[in-house]
């Protein structure tokens, strides 16, 4: 094989525009002109380094092996002569903001007691873009907020005088056996927080005994994260996989071949996301480039910040078939002989269809509150399955995803017939203190938990039951009919002839 060509500084630096891009990672030279419209997070951050070294931003966001995977050996022009390296040439680009400062240090993990107080670290000590893009969710923030209050409105129903000395909180999902009925939600991009990013959820994870679900928006490659574990030839890895399905089929359908060689046998195919909500605390807050104005080729790719904002969660979901369906479900199916659980379920009639489909599992799930507000909580969809569709308790698992911040909360929802819940953004938070975080805070779920357990008067979850709760709070919420109650789609209005 040739040497790789040595390139100068300046034949690098000549190519600086969109139609001509190229760009230097750890050394080497590509050309990305052909991919930068076509990138998930716009062309404007690559523009923003085009004919220079890109090697920091790439690296803290993206694996060091994924340029490699991505373009074809084609795209590889060269290596960095290090000799003609000026000082003009190795400043960051023009306007470039200077590095986030952190205001505070963050305290101890051992003095850390709860969900509430990882979130309160991450808020003093993110990046803020990071803090923006993870906290925000949509709009007026009304289902954000309902995720968590409903649950402070279900009440427990204890049995006293019960012999609670030895407590089981494990379970199982998906046929694989976990420590306690909780999962870690997919979630985009874990690197802003931590160098391993989802590798060290992973890990932290594999340890305490419960499962990852990996998104595909993820910081590393599905192959990096699987062989960061702990090798176990008689198990499958401790992880699922969350689907978006892309415009073009045919890298949806690579991604899962590659899935699927690597052993993993369950798919989370996220349904309420077509596209993202406005989260107007993530467009606030510029993405890193903060640059007004970036030249962007006419009707290609997006840019950065545009007059709508600089929300990463709007840009990252750029390539997400806005045109899914029911009717792609046996495409799917042809392609994936594993499991395959629907993310995103909000009523019961979907519900009831899901189980008609013949899936393997279902989210409750609004998405953490961050695409439409005022739609339900989950445990409120949870009720509405139990009036609406009582037959798909014995025809699907079901989870629940949103608001659980307790041990109490968990419980409350293995009463009310979930399989097992999960947790997006406490893990992300945990992450700040890197896979030590993500154990703490799986020990504390699991604390809570078994404490719980023991108040109520239980000692196994398959002891849990309705009649343990009080849901008369919310009951009244629940929907009746498929329907409206009352209400009428009214015609078009009669006009009286003149």
């Amino acid at each position: 094989m040739a040497e790789p060509k040595l390139l100068s500084t300046q034949q690098i630096a000549e190519h600086n525009t969109a139609k001509d891009l190229w760009i230097v990672v750890d050394g080497q030279v590509w050309d990305m002109t052909e991919f930068a419209p076509e990138h998930p997070g716009g062309i404007g951050i690559i523009l923003q380094y085009a004919g220079r070294d890109a090697s920091q931003p790439y690296n803290e966001i993206h694996a060091p092996s994924l340029l490699n995977k991505t373009l074809t050996s084609s795209k590889l022009v060269g290596t960095l002569d290090t000799s003609t390296i000026s000082d003009s040439w190795a400043k960051p680009p023009p306007q470039q903001n200077p590095k986030v400062q952190l205001k505070n240090e963050k305290p101890p993990l051992f003095t850390l007691l709860s969900t509430h107080d990882f979130e309160s670290v991450a808020e003093k000590t993110l990046a803020p873009k990071t803090w923006a893009f993870y906290s925000s969710a949509a709009t007026d923030l009304v289902t954000h907020k309902a995720n968590q209050s409903f649950f402070d409105r279900i009440w427990f129903r204890p049995r006293v005088l019960r012999n609670i000395r030895t407590r089981d909180t494990s379970a199982k999902i998906m046929g694989q056996r976990v420590e306690l009925p909780l999962m870690c939600s997919p979630a985009a991009m874990a690197k802003l927080v931590h160098p391993d990013g989802e590798k060290a959820i992973a890990r932290g994870c594999q340890n305490k005994g419960i499962i990852q679900c990996v998104s595909t928006n993820a910081s590393f490659p599905i192959e990096d994260i699987v062989s960061s574990l702990s090798p176990s030839p008689n198990s499958p890895p401790p992880l699922f996989f969350q689907l978006y399905v892309s415009k073009t089929r045919s890298n949806s359908e690579a991604l899962l071949r590659q899935v699927w060689s690597l052993g993993i046998r369950t798919i989370f195919l996220t349904v309420d996301s077509p596209l993202a909500g406005k989260r107007e605390a993530d467009e606030r807050v510029r993405m890193d480039d903060e640059q007004q104005g970036i030249p962007m080729m006419t009707g290609v790719g997006k840019p950065v910040n545009d007059k709508r904002g600089g929300g990463l969660g709007r840009i990252t979901g750029s390539f997400i078939d806005e045109g899914l369906d029911w009717s792609d479900l046996p495409w799917l199916r042809r392609l994936w002989k594993g499991r395959i659980v629907l993310k995103g379920i909000m009523c019961a009639e979907d519900a009831s269809r899901a189980a008609e489909e013949g899936l393997d599992g279902i989210v409750l799930s609004n998405h953490g509150g961050r695409n439409l507000d005022t739609s339900p909580p989950a445990i409120l969809i949870l009720l509405d399955l139990h009036l609406n569709a009582p037959h798909v308790f014995s025809a699907l698992e079901i989870y629940l995803d949103g608001g659980i911040r307790r041990g109490t909360d968990i419980l409350k929802a293995i009463c009310l017939g979930a399989t097992a819940v999960s947790l997006g953004r406490p893990f992300l938070y945990s992450l700040n203190y890197g896979p030590e975080g993500v154990e703490y805070l799986i020990d504390m779920m699991k604390d809570e938990l078994s404490v719980a357990m023991a108040l109520v008067g239980i000692t196994s979850l398959d002891q849990a039951h309705p009649g343990l709760v009080n849901t008369n709070d919310v009951d009244y919420l629940v929907p009746r009919t498929e329907g409206h109650p009352y209400a009428r789609k009214r015609g078009k209005p009669f006009k009286a002839k003149m």
